[in-house]
């Protein structure tokens, strides 16, 4: 499964590192890919091994807000 949230509060490579860092560390996620230019997070993953809900709260404890 692929999806794609605007994710508000990312400015520099360590907001993009933070972000990375706490969804690849869930499992059954597979790729992560943070455009800082746009606030955009594409994350790839297994729906049977995590959800949408896990990945929200995983940027949400770095400090960022999840639009969508």
């Amino acid at each position: 499964m692929q999806t794609t949230l605007d994710v508000r509060g990312m400015s520099c490579g360590h907001c993009e590192k933070s972000v990375k860092g706490a969804l690849e560390a869930l499992p059954g996620v597979s790729g992560v890919e943070v455009h800082l230019n746009t606030g955009k997070v594409d994350v790839t993953y297994d729906e049977a091994k995590t959800d949408i809900e896990a990945i929200r709260e995983a940027i949400e404890e770095q400090g960022y807000d999840v639009v969508r």
